[in-house]
């Protein structure tokens, strides 16, 4: 534990979801600005993805936004959200982490996962039942390397002779494993000591789930000889906010429709296809899927999933084109101004301080109002009673 008093981080895992139709060159370069945007907010964290297909998620290579990014910020941590395992040769991916390590002077994580897109494997000849057991055999073998270690290894698809890291670590940078509705993240977390990232937290077959799953992340600690924390846990999902609901039913017309349909594609638990943009608002929010609505209707979803976890240590937006840039920019900016104070204890000392000057009633004003008049009656005094 460290003296902040905080309760809760926040941050964005930004696949990213750019909705087709907007320049990839301009969506890429605003990726950059994001991450300069939530620093300056006070945001504690961005993840970049990794995707090879799709023409929406448009990020190849979570290293280089990262490099990028450290050059545009100053506190924020930054994340691979993830790294693909299965699409990269381990001691290679480890010596370019370790180099960003090092880049970023400690301000890099190592997020990891299997890989999502089903054309991204088939395109580089894997076949996507054996992305989890190779995801498992890399990171194995990563964390060896991370550790000093020297690695010999023989996989079918992968082979290290003697291999060792040139550069130590610059720090001793967080490692997350994703975890959807299944065991395997939770597991794989809970055996190698890792933190718990929880891309499905908010939905329903999901968040039912999440107790369950820190129970498997003790019980593998336990059994690997790891001492697990819930302040590494992570829950990600969708959430817009702006002034009012109605605000923020009209800024996400624009791009969650769209979005949430591609996803259908994509993943079995999307929510589908909607006729009306209240239809779909309504679903999300009544579900607790999501929130599109005001900051608090935010508060409300986290002290949810605050509840239906047992507790946990960061909330992540999904970053998506749900709303024009502007708009999005201002759901962010709305959460640093009213909802990241309610949850992380700052505004506790100022709303006692405030109520005990109201408490007081006209006590300061009375006392201030004597002090002036007597102030006036001795400078006349001083005068000889002259003005």
């Amino acid at each position: 534990m460290t003296a902040d008093p905080r309760r809760m981080r926040f941050g964005v895992f930004l696949g990213p979801y750019h909705r087709i139709g907007v320049n990839p060159t301009l969506a890429m370069q605003r990726d950059l600005e994001l991450a300069a945007h939530l620093d300056g907010l006070g945001f504690d964290e961005i993840w970049f993805g990794e995707h090879h297909s799709g023409g929406v998620e448009t990020i190849a290579s979570p290293e280089v936004m990262i490099a990028a990014a450290a050059q545009r910020t100053t506190s924020i941590r930054l994340g691979t959200g993830v790294s693909s395992l299965p699409y990269h040769q381990p001691f290679i991916l480890a010596d370019r982490i370790v180099q960003l390590d090092h880049l970023t002077r400690g301000r890099m994580m190592f997020g990891v996962g299997p890989g999502q897109l089903l054309e991204d494997a088939t395109m580089i000849g894997i076949e996507p039942s054996t992305q989890r057991g190779r995801m498992e055999e890399a990171l194995e073998v990563i964390l060896r390397l991370f550790q000093g270690g020297t690695v010999t290894a023989k996989t079918d698809w992968f082979t290290l002779q003697d291999a060792v890291l040139q550069l130590p670590r610059y720090s001793d940078f967080e490692i997350a494993v994703t975890a959807a509705v299944s065991a395997t993240g939770p597991a794989l977390a809970g055996r190698f000591g890792t933190s718990l990232l929880s891309l499905a937290a908010t939905d329903p077959v999901g968040i039912e789930r999440l107790a369950g799953h820190w129970e498997i992340v003790q019980a593998e600690a336990a059994q690997h000889g790891h001492v697990p924390t819930r302040e590494n846990w992570r829950l990600l999902g969708p959430m817009h906010v702006a002034e009012t609901l109605e605000q923020a039913k009209r800024d996400v017309a624009y791009g969650m429709p769209w979005l949430l349909n591609y996803l259908a594609h994509i993943t079995p638990t999307s929510l589908g296809r909607f006729d009306t943009v209240d239809e779909l608002v309504d679903v999300l929010n009544e579900s607790g899927r999501g929130v599109v609505g005001t900051p608090d209707m935010a508060v409300a979803q986290l002290e949810r999933l605050h509840e239906k976890s047992g507790g946990f240590g960061t909330y992540l937006f999904q970053g998506s084109d749900y709303a024009r840039w502007p708009a999005t920019l201002r759901s962010y900016e709305l959460f640093a101004e009213e909802v990241m104070p309610q949850l992380n204890g700052q505004l506790e000392p100022l709303e006692a301080s405030v109520g005990r000057v109201l408490a007081s009633g006209t006590a300061g004003a009375d006392t201030t109002a004597r002090s002036q008049a007597e102030a006036t009656a001795r400078y006349h005094e001083r005068r000889g009673g002259q003005p």
